[in-house]
């Protein structure tokens, strides 16, 4: 290490947090540390190490800086981000490329000295008056082939104590890394606050130098933009596992238990607000995951690991009927953060809790009442629609047992679901791996919510569930799906659900507990053990064994009529996904694998076939 920085270290740090640091000799990790304090000019740096003292101290300074607030359940706290920093910023979050660097249109991009000057210029000084936190974490099992080490640098208490339900600790971890410069590095500082939140929204930038793997993030305190580990350092995985020859997604990771006490295990691909969380809770399953996952290949198979060790999930529609086992999670006492709910009396309440709610309390918005409005006229819900809560998996009790195995979980099916109200019927799969990668994976759409800033309803391209994530050429993203499995000779299963297709009325055809019966179906279908209906879009149930599987799983009557409303194929609505596709990867995607287009000339010559014989609205009995 450079005397410069030793120095520096040595004169920033209190004996103590030195001593800390310096069981960990790393040259990198200290160069990093050095540069932020010169650059941030903190009072003070806090070496947080995976001791059980130095964790508890985040938690407490959380509370003391205002931060969070205690609730009346023993453990509970709540954070409130700015009335106008409550979901992930995608036009401010941008990749730092240099000139020739390539990385497609669809990227986000900004000029790496260009984008290095502003946020830098963001974070001089700014952490004047303030601690400097410096966490350890690992993405992943400990030990691990799929582990990755990463490090976050934060002035936000809050920041730190989700970082630590969120990822493994990782301290003990980085001692071992002498001279690797393999790991993730985030800088963050909520920069000027005013009543608690972030000042300076429209000074909000997340930054990602990709070469150096380095997120920062200036202005802003939701967790999406700020915890430097989950959708930010998704986008460095993705080009580290392009290098290694493995794949990094958007994916939960769960087990779907069939006969004879058989575990198979799924991962799956969902945008926000289309069915994640609640798929990886299933009512009877377990859950490994919730919201990224590494693949990777051993023995002729994929074996897949949760990145995260917690969740930040988002509270709407969380009630006793729909989602019992997160309901019994963050209801009772333990270690829970929610964030921009309604506080009234030390109880939070959340939008489709199932309970009534006050009239009157806290929320994201300051001191709230019912018919308060915001500056537009709006009229303020008691609760942000993207409201979260922040816990350990360890207090699931449908944790999987091989949720931290070191070696990961076998996958015998992979999922890709979006929101579509008119378009993919409920359940199917793929006819092989190149077409469920090419008209399921690749061709994912998704109708935006409360999730993302700007206007809710309107249909997005997200392949893969990853789109905001990808930092590589798409083209070079789909081809590096279709190639992963090319060494293998029983790759996963490829399915496609949808839980809100929409009947003529505008209502949902499906009820918010049929996904456990499609789990079911497709547990049953990765060993063979039902049969199946051939449409030109994919494999869709028998009617009987679906009959079966609603009366065994959900105790209900399925009827033909319900079946032939749920599985009708509709071509018009079909072709006109496949013309949006074709549109996309030509004239925005450069690089498409032609095997994409050639496999969606084969559904649109399927589907017209079919509409030539049966029609355009087609019952699955036709089939």
């Amino acid at each position: 290490m450079p005397e410069d920085y030793s120095e520096l270290l040595q004169a920033q740090l209190s004996g103590k947090n030195y001593q800390k640091l310096m069981q960990l000799p790393n040259p990198k990790l200290h160069r990093f540390i050095a540069e932020a304090i010169e650059l941030c000019t903190p009072d003070s740096v806090f070496i947080c190490t995976d001791a059980a003292e130095d964790v508890e101290y985040i938690r407490k300074k959380a509370v003391e800086s205002g931060e969070e607030t205690p609730l009346a359940t023993e453990g509970h706290t709540v954070h409130f981000d700015g009335y106008h920093d409550q979901a992930r910023d995608r036009a401010n979050t941008r990749y730092l490329a240099p000139p020739a660097m390539e990385l497609g249109t669809n990227l986000n991009t900004i000029d790496k000295e260009e984008g290095l000057a502003e946020i830098r210029n963001y974070l001089k000084g700014i952490m004047a008056g303030r601690q400097m936190l410096v966490c350890f974490f690992c993405l992943g099992p400990a030990g691990s082939v799929f582990s990755v080490l990463g490090v976050q640098i934060t002035d936000s208490f809050y920041v730190a104590h989700s970082d630590d339900l969120l990822y493994r600790s990782g301290f003990e971890q980085f001692k071992a890394l002498v001279d690797s410069e393999e790991f993730f590095r985030v800088l963050h500082s909520a920069g000027e606050l005013k009543n608690g939140v972030s000042a300076q929204v429209d000074k909000r930038r997340i930054y990602i130098d990709i070469n150096d793997n380095i997120v920062y993030s200036v202005n802003t305190q939701y967790a999406g933009n700020t915890v430097g580990f989950k959708k930010l350092s998704l986008r460095l995985a993705i080009r580290k596992a392009e290098r290694e020859g493995w794949l990094a997604e958007h994916m939960l990771v769960m087990g779907a238990h069939g006969p004879g006490g058989r575990t198979t295990y799924f991962t799956g691909a969902f945008p926000s607000f289309c069915g994640k969380t609640s798929t990886a809770m299933i009512p009877g399953e377990t859950i490994v995951g919730d919201d990224i996952a590494y693949l990777r290949k051993k023995n002729d198979q994929v074996f897949a690991a949760n990145v995260e060790s917690g969740i930040f999930g988002i509270a709407a529609d969380v009630n006793p009927d729909d989602d019992p086992i997160t309901w019994n999670a963050i209801t009772t006492p333990g270690e829970v953060i929610f964030s921009n709910v309604l506080i009234a009396d030390e109880v939070p309440y959340w939008l489709g809790d199932g309970r009534e709610h006050p009239g009157q309390g806290t929320n994201y918005s300051g001191q709230w009442c019912r018919g308060k409005k915001d500056d537009q006229g709006n009229e303020i819900p008691p609760a942000h629609k993207n409201a979260r809560y922040t816990i350990r998996l360890s207090v699931l009790g449908n944790l999987d047992q091989h949720a931290n195995d070191p070696e990961g979980v076998p996958v015998g099916g992979i999922i890709y679901g979006g929101r579509d109200s008119d378009t993919w019927v409920p359940v199917q799969q793929s006819f092989d791996w190149a077409h469920g990668i090419v008209t399921m994976g690749a061709s994912l759409e998704s109708e935006t919510t409360a999730a993302t800033l700007g206007r809710a309803g309107v249909r997005t391209f997200q392949p893969m569930s990853n789109l905001d994530f990808v930092s590589i050429p798409l083209g070079r993203y789909v081809q590096n799906h279709l190639d992963f499995v090319k060494d293998l000779q029983h790759p996963p299963f490829i399915f496609a659900v949808n839980y809100f297709i929409k009947g003529e009325d505008g209502r949902y055809l499906t009820g918010m507990n049929d996904k456990r019966v499609w789990i079911k179906w497709m547990e049953l279908r990765v060993h063979d053990d039902v049969g199946v209906v051939r449409t030109p879009t994919g494999f869709i149930p028998n009617y009987q064994d679906l009959k079966r599987l609603f009366k065994e799983v959900l105790n209900t009557d399925y009827t033909p009529q319900t079946y032939t409303g749920h599985f009708m194929l509709r071509i018009p609505e079909n072709l006109k996904k496949l013309d949006r596709m074709e549109h996309i990867y030509r004239t925005q995607v450069s690089g498409t694998p032609q095997i994409l287009f050639e496999l969606l000339a084969g559904q649109r010559k399927r589907l017209l076939e079919a509409q030539r014989k049966h029609g355009s609205y087609v019952p699955p009995e036709k089939f």
